[in-house]
């Protein structure tokens, strides 16, 4: 299945399969922005509390660490998704809010049928997707059979071993000022992993919010992933989220997955490891 889906696909879809819709938005305002409008059927589901596991440290695991496999597959549970299930996942900053984290977690699982809607409900309501005010009751299911995270991640540790290879790339999918280190709105401080690449999240996309075609992502990472064994290639952003564009973006582009390091910036710089800025 084509990891992305446009708008026009998606009302084509909706009119003769049975697809679970789920809005992953993700602000302080979220679900009463849900309750207010979403796309008509759409499920809500919660970044903070159903797409991690937040820990009172945040140097601990970073700002959004993963849930164990046992909770993941109660959400799974609580949203009606079984292993068959057509899921279409949306959120209001072209997959970069929480859509990409929760298309990565479905297919870490073993979760096929799952797409994120390019360009988001904004793109989606333009095409003219009815959109509804109405809390979606889902049909709860069967505990979804989860053993493990089957994608590849990485943690502190191995990040500390993975910057001392003579060959390694990590991408880091900030903004560039915060990757720079000229400012940082969100953790404490400033600046980048040493080593890192900086390419934003953003570049992912067209100027009307879409994802650029398969080669155009292919051209556009190629030369940055070189010949890098792909068990030295990591991406990350601030909290573990939004590194998952990126990581769909590579699979749209077809090419090899590289590992999340899930703790991210806001995991590294809590932990008194080294610090480059750009400044």
């Amino acid at each position: 299945m084509n990891p992305i889906i446009t708008p026009n696909q998606l009302i084509e879809a909706v009119q003769t399969n049975t697809i679970v819709l789920v809005d992953a938005t993700n602000s302080p305002t979220a679900f009463q922005n849900y309750q207010q409008s979403h796309l008509e059927g759409a499920l809500f589901v919660d970044v903070n509390t159903q797409l991690a596991d937040i820990k009172e440290d945040v140097a601990v695991g970073g700002r959004h660490p993963l849930p164990s496999p046992v909770e993941f597959s109660k959400t799974m549970s609580d949203l009606g998704i079984i292993t068959e299930t057509w899921v279409v996942v949306y959120d209001d900053k072209n997959g970069a809010n929480a859509a990409a984290r929760f298309w990565w977690m479905l297919r870490s699982v073993g979760h096929e049928n799952v797409q994120v809607l390019s360009g988001g409900i904004q793109a989606a309501i333009q095409a003219g997707f009815p959109v509804s005010s109405a809390v979606e009751i889902p049909n709860k299911a069967p505990l979804y059979p989860i053993q493990n995270w089957q994608w590849p991640t990485i943690d502190l540790e191995g990040m500390d071993v993975m910057i001392q290879q003579d060959a390694f790339v990590v991408i880091d999918v900030r903004e560039s000022h915060r990757f720079k280190g000229e400012a940082e709105p969100i953790d404490l401080v400033a600046g980048h992993i040493p080593g890192a690449t900086n390419i934003p999240f953003m570049a992912n996309l067209d100027d009307h919010g879409f994802f650029l075609s398969s080669e155009e992502l292919k051209t556009k990472y190629q030369n940055t992933l070189g010949s890098i064994p792909v068990e030295n290639r990591v991406v990350h952003c601030g909290s573990g989220v939004t590194a998952c564009h990126t990581i769909l973006a590579l699979a749209i582009a077809e090419l090899p997955l590289p590992k999340l390091y899930v703790g991210s910036w806001s995991e590294w710089s809590r932990n008194y490891r080294e610090i480059a800025t750009d400044i």
